[in-house]
């Protein structure tokens, strides 16, 4: 029997795919376990950087950030490029080598930044912060608003949205003075909308929301409170002035039908408690005058809400209704001298005065009776009235210069608030009203203030003068041509 051998060439096709695939697993392990031993190391070495690494450490330090202001200040701070790529994008990109300028010689081994010298005290800290835990930093830590504005000025230029989200959270909780709010309102604009959180409490609200203050506002201020109460009826008062007025800017308020309905209200109210009051008082006590007093300062604040919502005709009706047992009421209280008297009769005439000019402007149209009615009654008391007042405020004054800066002085003259504006507003208000009723009329009341002993005030002189002129031309001018025919 023949014995037949193969070729030890027909072998080496095998040999050598199997020596292939053993050399080729062995690269595959070598390959896998080089990866993972990589990637393990890398994150060891990105939690040694959260633990152990600290900024300027120039012993573990391979990046140098280099701060220069236009000042010549050039610092170099020892930082990390590890914690600098997790924490910034800016830095991210320059240590990266799609940075231009990343194939300069140890250009990855120094970051130039150029600040303002007013920054420079920022650019550390934010670079202070990467190395510390964000989330659990107190509020403190931030020092005070304007630090906080600056860090996250230089945060959102560095393009750090973990410093800028915990800006953004301190700058929108806390208070702020008065500078620190304009300087963040023209700061925070134009950093883009990740800050704009920080700008909820300035934006305006809706209309009906404003609307809806004013109603509880006014029923809060035309309320009858207890006296401890009477600051922060005041503010209150101030406050819904405020919203109407028109100054720079328009009118916080735009008043409504609505909003008018439920002012006349509340003003009805407040009328018909000082009605009734006026009814039940006799002035049996200085509380009850005290009261009375604060009856009248509301009154004399309802003037100027209804003034700007031109709604005044209700108050200037129940006003001349009640002008003579205001007067009265006053009138019958003992003691002139004294201050709580004097201040009523002031605040009496802070009302009369806002009424009598409405009237006097033709605001409200009143009927000739009514008009002589309000003058009739007011112009004596005002003329009685003023020389106390201003008596007593001279005589508070020089007390108040010989005890010098005592409690005392403070209190008179802060209470009276005397307005030399008023006093001159009042006797022209008076004049136009005079010289608008009929010439009769006119002449009585001109003939009361000649016989008065004390006539400086008002000064009726104009008026006086308008009526002779009037009265002695009278027949020329009134005789037109049905006059001449008929004397024909």
């Amino acid at each position: 029997m023949l014995k037949m051998e193969t070729p030890v060439c027909c072998f080496t096709p095998l040999i050598s795919m199997f020596l292939t695939n053993i050399l080729l697993s062995s690269w595959t392990l070598v390959v896998s376990r080089f990866t993972f031993f990589h990637e393990f190391s890398f994150f060891l070495q990105v939690n040694e950087t959260k633990t152990s690494f600290c900024f300027g450490d120039r012993s573990s330090s391979d990046v140098i950030v280099r701060l220069r202001t236009e000042n010549g200040r050039d610092e170099w701070l020892y930082c990390h490029s590890n914690i600098l790529i997790q924490k910034s994008k800016y830095f991210s990109d320059r240590l990266s080598e799609n940075w231009p300028t990343c194939q300069i010689l140890d250009s990855r081994n120094c970051v130039e930044v150029s600040c303002p010298e007013t920054c420079f005290d920022c650019h550390v800290s934010v670079l202070r912060l990467f190395y510390v835990s964000i989330e659990n930093m107190s509020g403190d830590a931030w020092h005070n608003v304007m630090n906080a504005l600056g860090i996250l000025r230089v945060a959102v230029e560095l393009d750090c949205p973990e410093i800028v989200s915990a800006c953004v959270n301190y700058l929108e909780a806390v208070p702020w003075e008065e500078n620190e709010e304009e300087e963040i309102l023209s700061t925070i604009p134009g950093m883009g909308t990740q800050a704009l959180a920080i700008l909820s409490r300035l934006e305006p609200v809706d209309h009906s929301v404003v609307a809806t203050i004013f109603i509880s506002g006014i029923r809060f201020a035309t309320s009858s409170l207890p006296p401890n109460m009477s600051d922060l009826k005041t503010s209150t008062q101030e406050q819904l002035e405020y919203m109407l007025s028109e100054d720079d800017d328009e009118p916080l308020l735009v008043a409504t039908e609505e909003i008018r309905l439920e002012v006349r209200e509340c003003m009805k109210r407040l009328i018909d408690r000082l009605n009734a009051f006026l009814e039940s008082l006799l002035c049996e006590a200085q509380e009850s005058l005290e009261l009375f007093q604060s009856h009248l300062s509301d009154l004399s604040w309802a003037c100027q809400i209804l003034t700007k919502l031109e709604i005044m005709r209700e108050l200037v009706v129940s006003w001349t209704e009640v002008s003579d047992k205001v007067v009265k009421v006053v009138q019958l209280a003992a003691g002139e001298s004294n201050e709580v008297v004097i201040m009523t009769k002031l605040k009496a005439i802070e009302v009369a005065s806002k009424v009598l000019e409405t009237i006097s402007y033709g605001s409200v149209i009143l009927p000739t009776s009514k008009r002589l009615h309000m003058v009739k009654i007011w112009l004596p008391f005002v003329r009685a009235a003023r020389p106390l007042i201003d008596g007593f405020t001279s005589k508070s004054n020089h007390e108040g210069e010989g005890e010098g800066e005592g409690e005392g002085e403070g209190e008179v003259s802060g209470e009276l608030k005397i307005d030399a504006e008023m006093w001159q507003s009042l006797e022209s208000t008076f004049v136009s009203i005079i010289l608008a009723l009929p010439s009769a009329d006119q002449a009585e009341i001109l003939n009361g203030w000649l016989v008065d002993d004390h006539p400086r005030y008002p000064d009726l002189t104009e008026a006086f003068d308008v009526w002779c002129y009037r009265t002695k031309v009278a027949k020329r001018r009134l005789a037109g041509p049905c006059g001449k025919e008929g004397q024909s």
